[in-house]
């Protein structure tokens, strides 16, 4: 070892710096990808999900692979009117029975799911698969889904079920679509189409101060009554 030339030894230091730049690059590379792609709210909940950015990219990583074997496809024009009419339904339901109508929407978006192409499984499944390709969506609906799981523990009051439905209807939205370029989409354009389908649907009437099941509309300047926490129907 002493007779080795330094400069065997200032190469061999050389070579392992560089080595050390390159896994920062590339390490630098993927995780801004990932949370370019996901968005940085799910990035860092996976990570405190599963205990680390590591595990949170080996996570996200392997949802990119799963995703693109996927084939999401628009819903047929019989399923999109099928659809439209089962969600003005569950609009006029939440009128009488909010947190039956929460949990209306969350059985039939997650057939829609189905009939696009997305897993058919658990919640979870649905919900990582929309986070590839649909971030800010994902988002409404982990938090609607946060909401409707919370039914069978306690009360909710009405103006938490009218939260849920607000974000479950970003999913509706997105779902009702319909072309065959939505991944190709950027997500400023779904955020501007979403604006405009909460606002022309966001007009409701009223007659003599009394609001009727087919003239309601959900949204976020609508008055919520000052009335005690609404238990969900068994």
């Amino acid at each position: 070892m002493e007779n080795v030339d330094p400069l065997v030894w200032i190469i061999a230091a050389a070579l392992i710096i560089v080595l050390l730049l390159v896994w920062w690059f590339l390490s630098r590379r993927r995780t801004n990808h990932l949370r370019g792609r996901f968005g940085p709210d799910e990035y860092d909940r996976t990570a405190k999900e599963v205990g680390g950015t590591r595990r949170a990219e080996a996570e996200l990583a392997a949802r990119e692979r799963r995703a693109a074997e996927i084939n999401i496809r628009p819903l047929s024009r019989e399923d999109r009117t099928q659809f439209s009419s089962e969600w003005q339904e569950v609009k006029a339901l939440f009128v009488d029975s909010p947190a039956e109508a929460v949990l209306h929407a969350d059985r039939m978006l997650g057939k829609m799911m189905g009939l696009r192409g997305f897993p058919v499984g658990d919640f979870e499944q649905r919900h990582a698969a929309l986070t590839v390709d649909y971030p800010e969506v994902a988002k409404h609906y982990h938090e609607a889904h946060q909401i409707a799981s919370r039914h069978g523990g306690g009360e909710l009051t009405t103006e938490e079920l009218r939260r849920a439905l607000l974000h479950f209807e970003h999913l509706y939205n997105e779902l009702m679509r319909d072309d065959d370029v939505a991944h190709d989409k950027s997500r400023k354009d779904s955020a501007t189409i979403l604006s405009k389908d909460r606002a022309s649907i966001g007009e409701h009437q009223r007659d003599n101060d009394r609001v009727t099941p087919s003239d309601t509309i959900v949204r976020s300047d609508m008055p919520i009554p000052n009335d005690p926490p609404v238990r969900p129907h068994q």
